[in-house]
């Protein structure tokens, strides 16, 4: 059977100091890269190895997955980097912090933008400070301006059906260090989880989610590793 493991990045600065993220690149906290390193020690202790890996733009995803692999003696392994596997962009409320932002829009309209399915922040100011679009990583790319769960999960699944899927099917085991927004994409994919309940969906930090996957990628199983 295929192998695939998934893992949120491990503590950011910004989910420290609990502002919206999104796009906009961070790095992880002290905690977080312990968090990696924990992760890379628990799957070479549970024998698992890989034969590629998948991970986003953002350095805290990106180092997460370096930590891990360092840990399990695997930094040599390839490694696919796409945008696609980015964070939810959360458009204007992007380095606000969320305990401000619920204080001037209140609870309700603040928990629409975070977890209702398809309505999208308010959209980026162009020239914030904030915004990527000049960033030279996403050249060619057209940077979103905010994205609701679906708009993630509609730039996910091309990547997921063009690219890893075809390694998983070729017999390859994958991991993949992202985000908690385009984890959910994936899944919510695999497991055929509905609308309504996939934003309700809580990804943890630096903690190793597997796969089971029968040979048409069905999941036959889905659980932490450190449950098992």
């Amino acid at each position: 059977m295929p192998t695939l493991v998934l893992i949120r990045h491990g503590q950011s600065q910004w989910n420290l100091e609990n502002r919206f993220t999104g796009w906009w690149d961070v790095d992880i906290t002290e905690k977080g890269a312990t968090e990696a390193v924990a992760a890379g020690r628990l799957m070479r202790d549970k024998r698992l190895d890989f034969d590629r890996c998948f991970t986003s733009f953002q350095t805290r995803a990106i180092k997460t997955l370096h930590l891990a692999l360092e840990q399990m003696d695997r930094l040599w392994l390839p490694v696919d980097k796409h945008w696609r596997l980015n964070e939810r962009h959360y458009g204007g409320l992007t380095g606000l912090d969320k305990q401000e932002t619920r204080d001037r829009h209140g609870d309700e309209q603040v928990q629409i933008w975070r977890r209702s399915f398809a309505t999208p922040p308010p959209p980026i100011e162009p020239g914030s400070a904030y915004d990527m679009s000049g960033d030279r990583r996403y050249a060619g790319v057209d940077v979103p301006r905010a994205e609701s769960l679906k708009d993630t999960i509609d730039r996910v699944l091309p990547y997921w059906d063009a690219h890893i899927a075809p390694a998983l099917t070729a017999g390859e085991r994958v991991l993949i260090s992202a985000h908690g927004n385009s984890l959910r994409a994936l899944v919510k994919h695999l497991s055929n989880i509905p609308d309504d309940e996939i934003t309700g969906l809580e990804i943890p930090t630096g903690q190793p989610i597997v796969y089971e996957l029968d040979d048409a990628l069905a999941a036959t199983d889905r659980y932490y590793l450190a449950d098992r």
